[in-house]
């Protein structure tokens, strides 16, 4: 126990602190952002920002990974803000972390098997096309001066690592910048002139509504939407990192993890959030492994807001764009190309709609929950094929059933037989297939049935054993005289 705390938060000292620091800048301009998007006081998002990374580095079940006000939350707020009010949001904040506490405890995250490798591609692939499309307004069509500081952001983030390991390249992008900004009056967009920071620290407090069902009725859909956006981006966030950092994570301690910040956040006045894959790429790029990353990011955050509040509303939003171009560019996974190539017709497919539902929505749940669905069309057709062989022996018809034979495959299953037949022994071999459901066995009762209908003898064999107590269980033909083995 001591040797796994001693390695989660101080294996990677130096590393994890600067690499903090770099996600701690990045976040003011995100979580204003945020705030703006749900229709809060930009305080609501960075007061979410900090207590959540401060809380999760405790509590999460991934270290390393960055978690905060994300856009992707924010835009399901946005009709509660606007009917309800800021007590409302919290309100719906505190309960969406219950809900996620229950999720983790009852494992939810074993749900995560079933999202395929397209899916996956699709949502890092639509992920690093959202985060570029947030930076265009940042940049595009400002000034010649905007596209200088964004080029020159690229060359340092680009080519500093191949000479100085020791400091992260965007750390020394926006210091660098910052002061040449400065000093020189250079007429840029800065974090500023996204929302005033008031240089407070966060206060308890409980939220101002009626303590009533009525309230519950009116956050309730809100919070289990949040819930589930929530869980479903740090989760596939968590496996994205693992994958990067070649480690493992606790996916049902993640879940628990951010239900439990989100519940403290919402009695400091934060908005709900999650994991946030653009700045978890940029933590695990800077170096940044353990949780010590997590809690810095969010001290400093705060130490940013308090102390040096003056000079973070004058970071130039041009650098701030540029390292997250970066990310992008980081992020999305090239090899998709080859996939799309390379990889089955349907997988391809699954990865395209994933992307295009994502980008076109900016909703991850309902991008990777249609992945979801096209993959498990894709796969019911692909078993539903099923291969009845044919073989007479003078008065004797020999059927051998090959496949799975479920609700998506019966009505090629029943179609294969001839029922003009007469008076024939009919055995009907189920050897190498297999019996899923209760319309897998009414298929078998109609086949049956039928037979008899013209004298037919029919007996069924070939029935593994969970096969056998399906079809001893359900079958209908069974209740007269019928003949069955299993091998």
């Amino acid at each position: 126990m001591v040797g796994e705390i001693k390695h989660e938060w101080f294996s990677n000292v130096r590393a994890d602190v600067l690499s903090g620091i770099v996600v701690a800048l990045a976040l003011i301009p995100e979580a204003i952002a945020f705030s703006i998007i749900a229709g809060v006081d930009p305080m609501v998002g960075l007061y979410a920002s900090f207590c959540i990374a401060v809380i999760i580095a405790f509590v999460g079940g991934r270290p390393g990974m960055i978690s905060a006000a994300t856009g992707a939350m924010a835009l399901l707020m946005v009709p509660l803000v606007k009917e309800y009010g800021l007590n409302y949001l919290l309100a719906a904040t505190i309960l969406t972390g219950i809900i996620q506490v229950i999720f983790g405890v009852f494992k939810i995250a074993k749900l995560m098997k079933f999202i395929p490798r397209a899916v996956m591609i699709g949502f890092v692939n639509s992920l690093a096309i959202l985060i570029f499309m947030a930076q265009v307004p940042h940049f595009w069509g400002v000034s010649s001066l905007t596209y200088l500081f964004v080029g020159v952001t690229l060359l340092i983030v680009y080519l500093v690592p191949r000479f100085i390991k020791s400091v992260p390249a965007p750390l020394i992008a926006i210091v660098l910048l910052t002061i040449i900004s400065i000093y020189t009056g250079a007429d840029l967009r800065t974090v500023g002139d996204l929302g005033s920071i008031t240089q407070t620290l966060p206060s308890f407090f409980i939220p101002d509504v009626p303590f009533s069902f009525e309230t519950l009725k009116i956050i309730f859909p809100y919070s289990i939407a949040l819930a589930i956006v929530g869980l479903l981006e740090s989760l596939l966030t968590s496996s994205i990192v693992d994958d990067m950092t070649g480690t493992d994570s606790d996916k049902n301690k993640e879940s628990r993890g951010q239900g439990i910040a989100n519940i403290i956040n919402g009695f400091f006045g934060g908005m709900a959030g999650c994991a946030m894959i653009g700045q978890s790429v940029i933590n695990v790029k800077s170096g940044g492994r353990g949780r010590l990353s997590t809690l810095t990011a969010g001290l400093f955050l705060m130490f940013l807001i308090i102390v040096l509040g003056d000079l973070v509303v004058q970071i130039p939003m041009p650098v701030l764009a540029g390292i997250m171009i970066m990310v992008c560019i980081g992020t999305f996974d090239w090899s998709s190309f080859q996939y799309l190539v390379k990889a089955p017709k349907g997988d391809a497919l699954v990865m395209l709609v994933t992307v295009i539902i994502v980008v076109a929505t900016h909703d991850l749940s309902k991008g990777v929950i249609a992945g979801v669905i096209l993959s498990a069309v894709f796969f019911v057709s692909k078993i539903s094929t099923i291969k009845v062989k044919e073989q007479q022996k003078n008065s004797s018809i020999f059927f051998e059933v090959e496949g799975q034979l479920f609700f998506a495959s019966v009505e090629g299953f029943v179609e294969t037989f001839d029922f003009t037949v007469q008076s024939k022994e009919i055995v009907i071999d189920f050897a190498n297939a297999h019996i899923w459901d209760d319309s897998a066995v009414g298929a078998i009762d109609k086949v049956v049935l039928k037979y008899r209908e013209n004298n037919n003898n029919v007996t069924i064999k070939g029935l593994n054993s969970s096969s056998k107590r399906l079809v001893d269980k359900l079958a209908i033909y069974k209740q007269s005289n019928p003949k069955l083995s299993a091998h």
